[in-house]
């Protein structure tokens, strides 16, 4: 599928060409006006630990949809579904550590497992197009830059660790504009949580991200950051979990939400 194309695609057909291996690549720009998802995918005996977590950390981990125990089907977010399939790319964690990444969960899934999809912050980047800013990831064909900060988390349980963000290098008269067009879909992280000096959240270098690709900042431009559903990665690291499946960074899982039924 062309460049185009998986602009204006509608998420059922996206989600069948992942499902047949015939696209696999960050979904940022993907289906223009439909909203995207983090996943994660647990043990029936962490679920409730990290329900709990979702909640009292609503910026980096908002959640959109639960699923019944063993069940890999979406119920809030999707039909015709299959959660195991019908992301790019998935990562495993076990006990903390990255073990493998797989382009399915066919041959992993098992009868115990729960799954959370949680916001993703490229949602609101057709508003921000729309409102005439530039999405510097996208004009390149790059991933999203993320990293990990110094802003901890709320505990919960078995959980702890730090937030994790996404980065969107913003031209410095709309930096204003993109807070206000981003603060409207809470549901997806909402507005920015820093602007500016990345130091003062723990970023040393800005130009060596976490996860995603190195950032293309121009002159006249503030570097903006957003809570990110990567998050729950980084706790993975820190609480090491004895399983944790997620998607890889940028690479996430497209509903059948229309972004504006997110929006406040």
């Amino acid at each position: 599928m062309k460049e185009l194309q998986l602009f204006n695609a509608k998420p059922p057909e996206v989600r069948e060409a992942i499902r047949k291996g015939e696209l696999k690549a960050p979904t940022s720009g993907m289906c223009a006006g439909y909203a995207q998802a983090n996943l994660v995918v647990l043990p029936q005996d962490l679920a409730f630990d990290f329900l709990l977590f979702c909640q009292r950390n609503p910026k980096p981990c908002p959640v959109l949809d639960v699923t019944d125990i063993g069940s890999y089907k979406p119920v809030l977010t999707a039909t015709n579904a299959d959660l195991r399939t019908d992301i790019p790319a998935y990562r495993i964690y076990e006990y903390g550590k990255l073990v493998g990444e797989v382009d399915n969960l066919l041959d992993i899934w098992r009868d115990d497992l729960v799954t959370f999809l949680l916001g993703c912050s490229f949602t609101f980047e057709s508003g921000l197009l729309q409102g005439g800013i530039p999405v510097r990831h996208m004009e390149e064909g790059r991933n999203v830059p993320m990293y990990i900060t110094n802003i901890q988390c709320k505990e919960a349980g078995k959980f702890r660790g730090p937030t994790v963000v996404s980065m969107r290098p913003i031209p410095y008269h709309q930096v204003i504009k993109a807070v206000q067009i981003t603060a409207r879909y809470p549901a997806v992280h909402g507005a920015p949580i820093h602007i500016g000096d990345p130091a003062l959240i723990g970023i040393k270098d800005i130009n060596k991200p976490e996860f995603g690709d190195p950032p293309i900042i121009k002159e006249g431009e503030v570097p903006v950051f957003w809570a990110c559903g990567v998050t729950p990665q980084a706790v993975a690291m820190e609480s090491k979990p004895p399983l944790m499946i997620t998607h890889a960074p940028g690479h996430m899982f497209i509903t059948d939400i229309k972004n504006e039924e997110l929006a406040l």
